[in-house]
């Protein structure tokens, strides 16, 4: 390969890294905003632990994890290549991933992925977790559950050849199903195991709205978010193919601001307000929509795809609420329903589109949801009984940051309390 177009692969690559690595930020800011002013140090010291200990935990083992190198007569299900990572001989030069990039940028770029799967689960879990648990949940969970589940398809594992008729593999583009749903199935089990927020539900067991304390926060993550999922799909194309990859960011772009646009009119004439939040939500579901495919959708199916995700929000969120589960931040409606959605998709539209495909598709929905469901219950359950998940009433109501920090997020928050 052209030494001119190996660099140009690359430098891409690295970009895109960085593009992903600020997306924490903007799950930080998102984090915060929705959720109340007296837990924030808390959910920044979450994301902060997310990302240094991932991407360890990454280099540790869960690269080798990820890509075992499975060979023909393997299960195609697990397979461990070693622990830390050094490079092959061609490494560093065109020859390692067809010329794409380097040994190293491909670590660091999958690295970056794997600890937005636990970031998902800290805002659907915030505000009542124990940091204890949490991190030991993290540990386990980015260390042995995304790996795996992401070697059974980047890995060339078992859904990778998984065949029904005309179909011949799953396909999941950028991760709606191995990075998102992936965080939504953990999510969910947390959630659940958790139990709601006092004061989440009354005694006639409505919702009740607990605000955020700061909207341009969460605003502001979002575009983040946006910003960064150039990078999250862009990346994806795993070169600077020109075409493939501006089309990629097209369809992204498209699903985002399809997915925002829906999510706000639905939630209008549901409600009769226009609802910010759901508008934020919109746009990720349109992003975590697209994720599956947006390497195959035409710009017209991509509408479609963020159209359809804007609704599922709503109906989501709504059906979350009515299950007497409480997700702070809408996580589980972002991320698994919207994760789901955005991997079908692929059976529907674009140049995957069959019933066969569908049906395949469906497979991968499937064995993720069993293994990270059964798994996650197994984490969070046996922390539950040793050590206990969810902190006491008296620290949940006066406030994580006081308790399990001993500071406060604004200098004068406690003063003007009183």
């Amino acid at each position: 390969m052209d030494a001119g177009l190996f660099t140009a692969n690359n430098v891409w690559m690295m970009v895109c890294t960085a593009l992903v690595f600020f997306m924490h930020l903007g799950f930080s800011f998102l984090e915060i905003g929705l959720t109340r002013q007296k837990n924030t140090v808390n959910i920044l010291f979450k994301n902060v632990f997310i990302i240094c200990v991932g991407l360890l935990i990454y280099y540790i083992g869960g690269f080798n994890l990820m890509y075992p190198g499975f060979e023909d007569g393997d299960a195609g299900f697990l397979k461990f290549a070693g622990f830390g990572i050094a490079a092959p001989e061609n490494g560093m030069t065109p020859e390692y991933a067809d010329g794409g990039y380097t040994w190293w940028t491909d670590f660091l770029f999958q690295g970056m992925f794997a600890a937005t799967a636990a970031t998902i689960v800290s805002g659907a879990v915030a505000e009542r977790v124990k940091l204890g648990g949490f991190m030991i949940f993290t540990i386990i969970y980015v260390g042995l559950v995304y790996p795996i589940v992401g070697s059974w398809q980047w890995g060339s594992g078992f859904l990778s050849s998984l065949a029904f008729g005309e179909a011949e593999g799953f396909y999941d583009f950028a991760g709606s199903t191995l990075v998102h749903s992936v965080g939504g199935w953990g999510a969910l089990i947390a959630i659940y195991l958790l139990g709601a927020r006092i004061g989440k539900f009354g005694e006639d067991g409505k919702p009740k709205a607990i605000p955020g304390h700061n909207l341009p926060l969460a605003a502001a993550g979002v575009l983040i978010l946006w910003l960064g999922w150039f990078g999250f799909n862009g990346g994806s194309v795993l070169s600077a193919d020109p075409a493939l990859t501006s089309l990629v960011l097209v369809t992204t772009s498209l699903a985002a601001a399809s997915g925002g646009v829906s999510a706000f009119l639905t939630s209008f004439f549901a409600y009769k307000n226009f609802d910010l939040t759901m508008f934020l939500n919109g746009i990720l579901g349109g992003l975590v929509g697209i994720t599956a495919g947006a390497d195959q959708m035409s710009p017209n199916e991509a509408v479609i795809i963020g159209l359809i995700a804007g609704v599922v929000i709503v109906a989501g969120v709504a059906l979350i609420d009515k299950l007497k589960l409480d997700d702070p931040v809408g996580a589980v409606a972002v991320h698994l329903i919207c994760g789901i959605w955005g991997t079908l998709a692929v059976g529907i539209f674009g140049n995957m589109a069959g019933f066969d495909q569908f049906l395949v598709q469906l497979a991968g929905v499937g064995a993720a949801a069993t293994f990270c469901s059964l798994s996650a219950f197994i984490i969070l359950f046996t922390i539950k009984k040793i050590s206990g998940l969810r902190v006491s009433e008296q620290e949940e109501l006066e406030g994580l940051d006081i308790h399990e920090h001993g500071m406060d997020a604004y200098a004068d928050f406690r003063m003007n309390q009183h």
